[in-house]
């Protein structure tokens, strides 16, 4: 008796949602076959070599890694022995211009103490912080962020029904930098919290207080560090993708989504149509509208959305070890307020931009040689919109050399043995992300949320929409709920 024919898609992109994506569908017995235009998978989440420098190019914080222990489990294998990763005791060190320097610790009552040492805010408003941030959690996650806000299904059941009875919990109406102000006495703890903003491209001064969620996945949860590398967490997936019977087409870079009636049939690849039943794209929206269907109706009020940030990122090598630093540190600028203003509305670096550095090699020392570091250093940029960057990237250079040399007292300049440049320029032509945005739109607004795309489109059947990009968001947890929805939603053939 003749097998029925299983349900093909194409997913175009492979990058981390993209990948967990076909993980699921082919569990579900769909036949996958994703389609990436680089020659290697991860999108963002890559990595590259040199001068015997090992760097991950791109996300370097990892939480929620029970979603990607689930994609080993809904496959019948023990993530333990295909993924490992520890919990760190500490989730970043932080460093001040006044000389203020704090080890925040990742259990919620130490922290507390910590900063009250530091900076003499009380320790119980840290405390009810947090507690306050668990709340918001609890009530947005199910609603916001495991479903589709796309579906009538997801607002009419009991924990819609909890989200509404709590909205005021939320805080939608202050901004993350109003509620924060309110809260803690000391400007250092406040520029401390509003600092997440960052964490999905967004301007403390503007994004919603809700984003003050964000502090609950770090502390309460926890911030972790895969033994192997922030890339092991693409090799390990494509690995079990791969044993599914997913196929990876590497230098496969997609022309076309073919339509046909209505509805999705395929795609163009190295000047051929490819048939497939359904379609996915991991490409980032604006651009899978305006490069991949340039003859259907664009949704422009959805892709002209404000943007998130971008990033500017030094890889450099350190001829030197600094004892004072961890795997994440962070060095704030004296005016948070002016580099915010820089960054969204005037549409540049600030002179004294809050630098952030993350040294893989004090948890995984064979990515640098010995006595040495290799430091990923980032600082918040604006989306590409034709600055002069080399003129900027060459500025932004100096100051940082600068700052990081006057607060660690000694002169880096003279340690740098190497070094590589990823500038949003750069950033958008890897990733096709949209003018360089690290997270696709901002979350400058209350209805930031509502205004992402869909996990599927309204208008052509059989296509879906997974990643950054779109609903729920950017950051790897949220790619990793985004292909959750986004394979729940695709329906095989019958």
């Amino acid at each position: 008796m003749n097998q029925p024919k299983k349900t093909s898609v194409a997913i175009i992109g492979a990058g981390i949602a993209g990948i967990a994506t076909a993980i699921r569908l082919a569990n579900r017995g769909f036949a996958v076959e994703v389609f990436e235009a680089n020659r290697y998978p991860g999108g963002k989440l890559s990595e590259f070599e040199q001068a015997g420098y090992r760097f991950d190019a791109g996300p370097s914080l990892f939480t929620m890694p029970q979603l990607v222990d689930e994609l080993f489990e809904l496959s019948g294998k023990d993530p333990a022995a295909h993924f490992r990763y520890i919990r760190l005791p500490e989730t970043c060190r932080y460093f001040y211009e006044d000389g203020t320097r704090l080890t925040a610790c990742s259990e919620p009552a130490r922290l507390a103490k910590t900063i009250e040492q530091a900076t003499g805010e009380p320790a119980q408003h840290v405390i009810d912080f947090l507690a306050d941030s668990r709340v918001k959690y609890d009530i947005t996650a199910d609603l916001f962020l495991h479903r589709s806000l796309h579906k009538a299904s997801t607002y009419l059941n009991a924990k819609a029904l909890k989200g509404y009875l709590n909205f005021r919990k939320l805080d939608v109406f202050r901004t993350m930098n109003e509620a924060n102000t309110r809260r803690f006495r000391d400007p250092r703890v406040v520029q401390l919290f509003n600092r997440y903003a960052t964490y999905n491209g967004s301007d403390p001064y503007q994004t919603p207080a809700t984003m003050n969620i964000i502090p609950h996945l770090e502390y309460n949860i926890g911030a972790f560090f895969p033994l192997n590398g922030m890339f092991s967490i693409t090799q390990s997936l494509v690995r079990l993708a791969e044993e599914l019977g997913v196929t990876f087409h590497y230098g496969a870079g997609v022309e076309e989504i073919v339509t046909e009636g209505g509805q999705a049939i395929g795609i163009r690849q190295a000047g051929q149509v490819r048939r497939f039943d359904r379609v996915v794209s991991n490409m980032d929206v604006v651009n899978t509208y305006r490069k991949l269907l340039p003859g259907e109706k664009q949704p422009d009020k959805l892709l002209n959305q404000p943007k998130s940030s971008s990033a500017l990122i030094f890889y450099w090598g350190i001829r030197h070890s600094f004892e004072e630093l961890g795997l994440h540190n962070i060095f704030f600028s004296r005016d948070y307020w002016q580099e915010f203003d820089a960054l969204f509305q005037r549409q540049t670096i600030s002179g004294d931009p809050t630098v952030y550095i993350n040294i893989t090699s004090k948890h995984k020392p064979d990515d640098a040689p010995a006595g040495c570091e290799n430091w990923f250093v980032m600082i918040n940029a604006p989306k590409n919109d034709g600055q002069n960057w080399d003129a900027l990237i060459e500025q932004t250079r100096s100051n940082v050399v600068q700052k990081l040399s006057r607060l660690l007292g000694k002169d880096i300049a003279v340690l740098i043995e190497c070094e590589s440049i990823l500038d949003p320029r750069s950033i958008e032509s890897r990733t096709s992300s949209s003018q360089g945005a690290l997270y696709g739109n901002s979350s400058n607004n209350r209805y930031a949320a509502f205004l992402r795309h869909a996990n599927f489109s309204s208008k052509i059947r059989n296509l879906y929409f997974c990643g950054g990009s779109v609903h729920p968001g950017g950051g790897i947890p949220l790619c990793l709920l985004s292909a959750k929805i986004t394979a729940a939603l695709v329906k095989p053939n019958g």
